[in-house]
């Protein structure tokens, strides 16, 4: 045992890492891509606020994929899924593009600073797909950062992009791990950094899916360990066994010898780090198969676990396992956040880890003890030949879950006594119950049920977008959403296969209404009560709920629905909330992510009361978001930073702020047609005019060339026939008569715009460009 004296050494180490923690982000930086490397989504800006946030406009926007790279490689298509959170350091964004290459860019107007090159000059090495984020380490002035592509981990100079050629072999490390099968790892995520270490989770490894290991046919997998590498060299340092090695007690919770073959159990979501204490958090997935686990007998540790590991050394601090012997492929999928609490008149240095079954499970961070016990309840046990599921399941006593958990008939949708019955008809061709019910087996009998509906489904309430914290109030938000699942399992007909049961593929009844973007349900809506999408505001400090709203609009026009005027009911999808002092920050999904929900077309950006979940403020953005919205602060101006992408879009960065309060406000039809371009165009045109892949140019040779010998009116009727972009003809006589004369202004369009008051002034303007007259505030630059 050991002595006092060392047990209180340990403490005061603990309680000075503890007490430094809150300050390891300057302010005004946002200097990991969730925030900070405790994962709190969080800036303590507050220019931005309730009372201005209205006056929110774009200042610039930036493609998913710098020009030069298309011009290089004409048949490079960038992925509409632009997963990259910038992160700012030392006055510069670095972000992964649509191919996963990391460009660093100027946060006060967009413009390009360098462009990662590929490894090789080709196409095969350009092209890629985007990761989440970066990280940076710097050390004198050796200033580097990290990044995860394709298979490889790379080191680059922050102020060049050039390859770090004393890392590994040439700038980079290869993460591949030469698997008997051949399979490739991928990991989005990126890396962490950590203590001169770099920490690598990723999904590689097995079989089954190329390492997701959800379903199919195989046991056979392999587990892909978390890895550090010297940040220096790049030589690896250690490697943390998601299987228990022999000789560990713990190996003893795989039965029948599972632990040699089963594999998956991948950190799926971002890692987070204390840097004072020099702990890394890994929240790691299931085992394969994620629905039927008969051939792994026990709790199969480290599945579906949180483990706390040391960042020097790789070895395992403590560890809490959130499922035992997981049947419903309820990973923790979501980053783990680090925060301060107080329960009790005690501080609290916490940790917290949201899991797909909708729980938060909060603990000391630095011990693993429950900051609230957390009991094992007996669940609902199989019937399914060989399963032996867990006879309990841990349930936090507090803070209650963050979304809907099992079902019954009194949840289903009751909009109108039709849509319940027909929900109910849904309803009987299926089994259901509590939270941890047990998948069953479908066959092809009649009157056979068509599996369980699980709830939440595998598609997760939480995911990697949930979660932001409120270090100043000690609120955790839980953006999730309400999506069953059936969850059938049959016995696989695959030739080879090894396992008994699998995740069934049914045939589609083409008596059944097809499944939406909610699931199953009747006539393309929900089968159960709203809201589909939510925000949860959770007290931390007393371990309460203090609210939960809808976040968008949900299936309230639906032709069923629209005569009932309903209040918004949520929109399914994974997106990221960010927090300010003062607001919270969210928007809705792009159909663009990988995943089972997410809008079509364009979506809305809101400003959220994060006392009480108040809708401030709205924009319509062109896209639905795909990565994490920042904030931080540049030219002493408060920027927020929207990663979007869609099917029909492209994908890019947005930036908003406030006016600059150094430009004078509008005095002319010019000045305030360049407000209202930002405020309705920029989004898709570009700030500068300069257009994107998604929208044409506004200004050059080809608008010009367009327009010339046309009247103003006719580009005026143009604009105000097809502008917004999300609701076209809505704009005002005055907002497109001003849109129109900006714009021709830019282009050094022939005319006096102090001579144009209504739009039948531009009736017999005939369009000429060159040298326009002087006119006040004529062809004011853009404002960055």
């Amino acid at each position: 045992m050991k002595s006092f004296a060392s047990r209180a050494l340990i403490f005061c180490f603990a309680l000075s890492a503890f007490t430094s923690f809150a300050a390891d982000t300057p302010s005004g930086q946002w200097s990991y891509y969730g925030g900070s490397k405790r994962f709190d989504r969080y800036s303590g800006l507050s220019q931005i606020s309730a009372d201005n946030v209205a006056k929110l406009r774009t200042v610039w926007t930036r493609p998913g994929l710098d020009a030069a790279l298309l011009q290089r490689y004409p048949d490079l298509t960038p992925s509409n899924y632009l997963r990259g959170t910038p992160i700012l350091i030392g006055g510069i964004l670095y972000a992964p593009n649509a191919v996963g290459l990391v460009e660093a860019f100027d946060p006060a107007t967009g413009k390009t600073v360098w462009v990662q090159q590929p490894f090789t000059d080709s196409l095969r090495e350009a092209a890629g797909q985007s990761s989440r984020g970066v990280d940076y380490w710097r050390e004198g002035v050796d200033r580097r950062i990290f990044s995860v592509r394709g298979e490889y981990l790379y080191a680059l100079g922050a102020a060049t992009g050039a390859l770090k050629t004393s890392f590994g072999e040439g700038g980079r490390v290869s993460l591949n791990r030469h698997n008997p099968d051949g399979t490739s790892f991928f990991g989005f995520n990126g890396p962490l950094v950590v203590r001169d270490v770099v920490i690598i989770g990723g999904n590689g490894g097995g079989r089954a899916g190329e390492g997701y290991g959800d379903g199919g046919p195989e046991r056979e997998s392999k587990p892909e360990d978390v890895r550090g590498y010297d940040v220096r060299s790049g030589k690896l340092l250690w490697s943390f066994h998601l299987i228990p090695p022999p000789g560990d007690p713990l190996r003893k919770t795989w039965g029948n010898g599972s632990a040699d073959y089963v594999g998956n159990m991948a950190a799926w979501a971002p890692l987070s780090g204390d840097e004072s204490l020099g702990y890394v958090y890994v929240p790691l997935s299931a085992p394969t198969n994620s629905y039927y686990g008969g051939h792994r007998p026990g709790d199969n540790l480290f599945a579906d676990s949180l483990v706390v590991l040391d960042a020097r050394t790789g070895k395992r601090v403590w560890h809490f396992q959130m499922v035992h012997h997981d049947l419903w492929d309820y990973d923790n999928a979501s980053p783990p956040t680090l925060g301060d609490i107080t329960v009790d008149g005690r501080r609290i240095p916490a940790v917290m880890q949201p899991n797909k079954n909708g729980f938060l499970f909060v603990f000391n961070r630095i011990t693993g003890k429950p900051v609230w016990p957390i009991i094992e309840r007996r669940v609902p046990q199989s019937n399914v030949p060989g399963e032996a599921i867990s006879p309990t399941q841990p349930f936090p006593t507090k803070p209650p879950a963050f979304d809907r958990q099992g079902m019954t008939k009194e949840d289903l949708i009751d909009f109108t006594p039709a849509l319940r019955e027909e929900a109910k008809k849904i309803l009987a061709d299926y089994d259901y119950g509590p939270l941890f019910s047990p998948n069953t087996v479908v066959n092809d009998k009649p009157g056979s049920k068509k599996g369980l509906i699980s709830v939440p489904g595998a598609w997760g309430s939480g995911n990697w977008n949930t979660g932001a914290f409120d270090p100043e109030r000690g609120v955790y938000y839980a953006v999730s959403m309400t999506l069953p699942e059936p969850n059938p399992l049959m016995q696989p007909t695959e030739p080879g296969a090894t396992i008994a049961y699998e995740f069934a593929e049914l045939a589609p009844d083409p008596h059944a209404p097809p499944p939406s973007s909610y699931g199953i349900g009747p006539q393309g809506l929900p089968l159960l009560k709203p809201p589909y999408g939510r925000i949860t505001a959770l007290d931390l400090n007393r371990g309460e709920k203090l609210w939960t709203v809808a976040n968008g609009d949900g299936p309230r026009h639906h032709p069923l629905l629209e005569s009932l005027h309903l209040p918004p009911l949520g929109t399914t999808g994974r997106p990221v909330p960010l927090l300010t002092r003062t607001l919270l920050f969210l928007g809705e999904s792009s159909d663009a992510l990988f995943g089972a929900a997410g809008i079509p077309g364009t979506t809305t950006f809101r400003a959220y009361d994060k006392v009480n979940g108040r809708v401030l403020w709205e924009r319509r953005l062109p896209a639905g978001t795909t990565g994490g919205p920042i904030s931080y602060e540049a030219s002493g101006r408060q920027f927020i930073v929207v990663p979007v992408g869609g099917k029909d879009y492209g994908s890019g960065w947005i930036a908003m702020a406030l006016p600059d309060a150094s430009q004078p406000a509008p005095v002319s039809l010019v000045d305030a047609g360049r407000d209202q371009y930002y405020q309705h165009c920029a989004m898709c045109h570009g700030v500068e005019m300069q257009g994107a892949q998604h929208a044409s140019a506004l200004i050059g040779g080809n608008f010009r060339e367009r327009w010339a010998g046309k009247t103003a009116r006719n580009f005026y009727s143009r604009v105000i026939s097809t502008m917004p972009f999300d609701n076209p003809g809505t704009l005002t006589e005055a907002q497109a008569l001003r849109i129109a004369v900006y714009t021709l202004s830019r282009n050094e369009a022939q005319l006096d715009p102090d001579q144009i008051v209504a739009p039948h002034d531009l009736d017999h303007i005939r369009l000429e460009f060159g040298s326009a007259p002087a006119a006040s505030g004529q062809a004011a630059a853009p404002d960055h």
